[in-house]
């Protein structure tokens, strides 16, 4: 007689491989990210040699390269080897860097000259020169328009430039010091006036200015970056604070405390990060961590000076540059501190494998 057993075990053991074939669900992505640790550490630092200060930096994820402002040229330096596999020279008192990667085209803000130098991201050989207002420093690309804009500090002006021909568009008066500025991609860009604390909504192809508004509790805004996905503008602040607007309506969301004396920021679409470089030596991580609620993950020990950075969206890298300084003299203790020169260098920053 057949054991009732055996048909059981047969059903039992079929099941089992069907269950095995079947796909699991898709999970959705998270809205949010991860609020906790960053992870984020020192893991190299790079020498860049010459006598001359410092400031922008801007990234290149498609070639593995990172532009850095040294004084009179850009030096072009490969982060994975610690190299420098490039330069591009007579960009006098170069501020910025921007980069076209759709039109393969890099600019460059010669402050003391009020040019932009035009190059080639593949060559790094320089296109042309356009003329500016006074003093341009921070710059953008704005890719719905094809036009680059500088932020010019001395004329309170923005200026328009053609991308592609290199021509001239006009001046944006702009009734306040400007610092940073960013594109959202959608016709649109945004200034940080410094003087009035106060930020800026332009129409990147009539130059129209369409909003002007307070950013109250934060003062002197300094580094702005942008999530173009939820519409967030996160703006460095030199009130030790960051604060988070509304892109569409100028609400000031929150500002949570932050490092002093903030300098650029950047956004990091695939961790949900918030950064701003600040010149007391810290790195402020901010994380959206609900609906219009946002969190300190923390304050991540640089060094001195290290206010501008660049971001590696890919590797999540954050690249820092800063050089060492003399303290003040005893007789004038609130003296700025002088920078040593031949000691500028790049810090990398990476995430521990466990945070990513």
């Amino acid at each position: 007689m057949r054991s009732a057993a055996l048909p059981l075990a047969l059903f039992a053991l079929a099941f089992a491989a069907l269950a095995q074939t079947q796909k699991p669900a898709p999970q959705k992505t998270p809205q949010y990210g991860h609020w906790g640790p960053s992870g984020y550490h020192l893991v190299k630092t790079i020498p860049i040699p010459g006598d001359h200060s410092y400031d922008g930096l801007a990234f290149d994820p498609a070639r593995r390269r990172l532009f850095v402002a040294h004084g009179v040229h850009v030096v072009v330096v490969d982060p994975d080897t610690a190299k420098i596999v490039g330069d591009i020279p007579n960009t006098l008192g170069v501020h910025s860097i921007a980069l076209a990667p759709d039109i393969n085209r890099g600019f460059i803000t010669d402050g003391q000259t009020n040019n932009v130098t035009i190059f080639s991201l593949d060559t790094l050989k320089v296109i042309g020169l356009a003329p500016t207002a006074t003093e341009p420093n921070s710059i953008a690309y704005d890719p719905a328009t094809k036009r680059i804009f500088t932020m010019n500090h001395r004329s309170s002006t923005a200026t328009a430039i053609d991308a592609v021909t290199g021509a001239i568009i006009g001046d944006i008066p702009l009734n306040g010091e400007p610092t940073a500025v960013v594109a959202d991609g959608r016709g649109h860009i945004y200034v940080n006036l410094a003087s009035t604390s106060e930020e800026l909504k332009i129409n990147s192809k009539n130059l129209a200015i369409l909003n002007r508004w307070p950013m109250s509790p934060c003062i002197e805004p300094s580094g702005l970056s942008m999530d173009l996905k939820h519409r967030f503008l996160f703006i460095g602040c030199w009130n030790d604070r960051m604060a988070i607007m509304n892109a569409d309506n100028g609400e000031v969301l929150a500002a949570p405390a932050a490092g002093s004396r903030a300098g650029m920021g950047r956004f990091d679409p695939g961790t949900q990060y918030a950064l701003s470089a600040n010149d007391d030596g810290t790195l402020t991580i901010v994380i959206e961590a609900a609906d219009n609620r946002f969190n300190v993950v923390e304050n991540v020990e640089t060094e001195h000076g290290a206010h501008t950075m660049a971001l590696d969206p890919t590797l999540h890298e954050v690249f820092l540059v800063t050089a060492q300084y003399q303290p003040p003299p005893k007789k004038a203790p609130h003296a700025l501190p002088q920078m040593i020169p031949g000691t500028v260098h790049v810090l990398v920053f990476g995430r521990d494998y466990n945070y990513r």
